[in-house]
């Protein structure tokens, strides 16, 4: 059992203010009137604001975790018919080709390593395509892409551009008007540093308009669009997460705006990595993230046994990664409610650890 006294440093779920924790504890109020009508207009405006949507783009708000967005988008904006381009760089790319895989959508699966994309034309062919997919943020090893790149190579092959966000949203720059992006999956536990259960899909008017009938009840996008034009879901949405969410959207907007908080996890990403320069730890990847640092032992050391003794030995708790990777790597977040003195926690532990 992880105590309160753990000093937590996953990707997700992360580090929460007091602020967010607090309203968590609150009883939970009745729903279906104006006031949480309200709150609900509100997050899906804020959302589409520091997204930089085009105009009439909408939020679809679901009581679910990232991988029922994933899912959700390609069952209601994809068929038989489409041709999707799926990126895979890691264990998420691996999770959107096998939900393209279960619904029967043709797609090409383009195995990523050692890019970022940045040179995409010179890699990939989109005329046989009408769709791209593509996680901004591969959060099992710590890659970004280059979603300018992306964006571009899209437009010029007029493909539907799907990005999964939901580790680079609030950290990492995503602009759907800059990065061309038709369809944005963000959830509450990364960098918006919530409690896990509410995922957000924001899709521009190119998007909505590729919502076709799917043969689900709960996950008919055109329902909640419908439902959502009044500040309501379909069906009971996570209350209590959805009014953490309104508080975390205003401390986003009073902390000085989404450039801001991108910045300050910029400056703790930089703070961490330059303070372990003298340890035996490489970074995994060239392409790091603000959100994110993996790291990988050069000194003989398990990367799993490392994740162990500084759980068990120094109450951090990082992320230690599974399969082939178990030994080799392990995750430092910098998303949620962190500071030097948090991170410090870490450093302190991890130069323990190495007896420096």
């Amino acid at each position: 059992m992880i105590q309160k006294e753990f000093a937590i440093f996953t990707p997700g779920p992360v580090k929460m203010s007091r602020e967010i924790l607090d309203i968590g504890a609150m009883q939970t109020p009745y729903f279906r009137n104006q006031s949480f009508s309200d709150v609900l207009l509100y997050c899906e405006k804020q959302l589409l604001d520091m997204l930089n949507a085009p105009k009439n783009s909408r939020v679809v708000f679901l009581t679910a975790s990232g991988t029922a967005g994933m899912e959700s988008v390609v069952m209601n904006l994809l068929t038989e018919k489409n041709h999707a381009i799926v990126i895979n760089g890691g264990g998420f790319g691996q999770r959107f080709v096998d939900i393209c895989d279960s619904y029967d959508i043709p797609h090409q699966n383009y195995i990523a390593t050692n890019t970022n994309l940045q040179e995409i034309d010179t890699r990939l062919d989109g005329t046989a395509s009408d769709t791209f997919i593509v996680n901004a943020h591969e959060t099992s090893v710590g890659h970004i892409y280059d979603l300018e790149a992306i964006g571009k190579f899209c437009q010029k092959n007029k493909l539907l551009n799907i990005v999964d966000a939901i580790s680079a949203f609030v950290t990492d720059r995503v602009d759907m008007q800059k990065h061309h992006i038709d369809c944005a999956i963000v959830s509450s536990q990364k960098g918006l540093a919530l409690p896990p259960g509410l995922t957000m899909i924001a899709m521009s008017p190119k998007a909505i308009d590729k919502i076709n009938k799917v043969r689900s009840h709960y996950f008919n996008f055109e329902n909640y669009l419908k439902d959502g034009a009044r500040g309501q879901t379909p069906y009971t949405p996570c209350v209590g997460i959805i009014l953490q969410l309104e508080h975390r959207l205003k401390q986003i907007q009073n902390d000085g705006g989404i450039k801001a908080t991108i910045k300050k996890a910029k400056t703790m990403a930089n703070y961490f990595r330059d303070n372990i320069k003298h340890l035996p730890l490489l970074a995994y990847t060239k392409f790091m993230p603000n959100a994110m640092t993996t790291l990988t032992p050069t000194d003989g050391k398990s990367a799993f046994d490392i994740v162990c003794a500084l759980e068990q030995d120094y109450k951090v708790i990082v992320c230690p990664n599974g399969g082939e990777t178990k030994h080799k790597v392990f995750r430092v977040s910098h998303m949620g409610d962190t500071d030097h003195t948090h991170i410090d926690k870490l450093i302190d532990a991890l130069n323990k650890l190495y007896e420096v």
